[in-house]
């Protein structure tokens, strides 16, 4: 028997509403966020220090009251500090996050997506009557850069010199000459550090994405890469004759419509002694759990719907795992069905992903 429902209590209500028109807050502060980041603003505020908005548009050139307005935003929300006397500037923590695309915790980049993942809502209500979501070229090669922009900075810090020595004999193999395959490689960035580093391997980048593969083959001209090539293939097509020594997966296993087929193609591309490092959401067994340890669970579960599950529902039969469906249980069980017997939680700290060692 259904319990009796609650009849409504006025402070509640006034506390339930509080609540949901917080959430707009966050919204309009990350769009704030992204119009700084756009309009090089963080940065400028890094190298001047505080300011006033008339320092501010003098060093920038932008308009005074336009930039007022902005700095009061952000000031209130907490991203920037307010010393006072009308100056507004970065802490030391966000110019790590918002203004140093070299430190590994910038984010600044994972905001300028956010114009193009906000205007799928317009087509979003087709997909929850259909089931068809869309796949990321849908965000337009702005959505790719933003992409690029948001993974790059931990790749260029810290996949070479600590992730990859993390990983049992792999560092050995590709300085003495190895076959790597990055399976949703995006714009390239992880696979081309390593093409640089490692000039003995070769390295083959799969993707789907048409932008992303043009920012890859322009970063890899750029680079002046030769041990790199960019194939405009998904993952199921990796060439199954067990001869690669190294296959990674950067955050995109969840994305994918059949991560089943791409996970088999892996286990048939990778020598008997190969290794296959899965970079992963951090996700838990349950919604209980991703609700009760993951303080972002409401941000995840929102960019799936955005984004992640989109993509992972945008051909018909797509599993549809979306951003936190791909915890630990669920990926040894899927590696375990692909043909793969080890299977080990890598020892490499991040604040979003975890990491895994997988071999045949």
């Amino acid at each position: 028997m259904a319990d009796a429902p609650r009849s409504l209590d006025a402070e509640r209500l006034k506390e339930y509403a509080k609540h949901v028109f917080g959430m707009m807050s966050g919204a309009t502060v990350a769009a704030l966020i992204h119009l700084g980041d756009r309009l090089g603003l963080f940065r400028a505020l890094a190298e001047q220090g505080p300011a006033t908005s008339g320092e501010l548009a003098e060093r920038t050139g932008l308009h005074e009251r336009w930039l007022r307005e902005w700095l009061c935003g952000l000031g209130a929300s907490g991203v920037l500090e307010y010393p006072g006397a009308g100056r507004f500037g970065l802490s030391p923590e966000g110019r790590a996050v918002l203004a140093d695309e070299n430190h590994p915790a910038f984010g600044g980049g994972m905001f300028a997506q956010l114009p193009h993942s906000m205007a799928l809502l317009e087509r979003l209500p087709e997909s929850f009557r259909t089931g068809l979501g869309l796949p990321y070229d849908a965000l337009g090669p702005e959505g790719a850069h933003g992409l690029e922009r948001g993974f790059a900075p931990w790749y260029r810090s810290l996949l070479i010199p600590y992730a990859l020595p993390r990983l049992e004999g792999v560092v050995t193999k590709l300085e003495r000459g190895a076959k790597v395959a990055d399976v949703g490689c995006g714009a390239g960035v992880a696979l081309l550090l390593m093409a640089q580093r490692f000039p003995k391997s070769e390295f083959h980048g799969f993707e789907v994405s048409r932008f992303a593969l043009e920012r890859a083959e322009a970063n890899r001209r750029e680079a002046g890469v030769a041990n790199a090539r960019f194939h405009a293939r998904g993952g199921e097509a990796l060439p199954g004759d067990a001869s690669f020594d190294l296959v990674t997966t950067f955050d995109c296993l969840h994305d994918m419509t059949r991560p089943d087929r791409v996970m088999r193609a892996i286990r048939a591309a990778l020598r008997p002694d190969g290794t296959w490092l899965i970079a992963e959401i951090k996700a838990r067994e349950s919604y209980e759990e991703n609700v009760a340890k993951n303080p972002m669970a409401a941000m995840m579960y929102g960019f799936s719907v955005l984004t992640c599950l989109s993509s992972a529902l945008s051909e018909p039969g797509g599993l549809g795992l979306g951003t936190l469906g791909l915890p630990p249980g669920v990926a040894r069980r899927m590696c375990e069905e692909a043909g793969f017997t080890r299977f080990a939680r890598a020892d490499i700290e991040h604040p979003i992903n975890a990491f895994y060692e997988v071999r045949p």
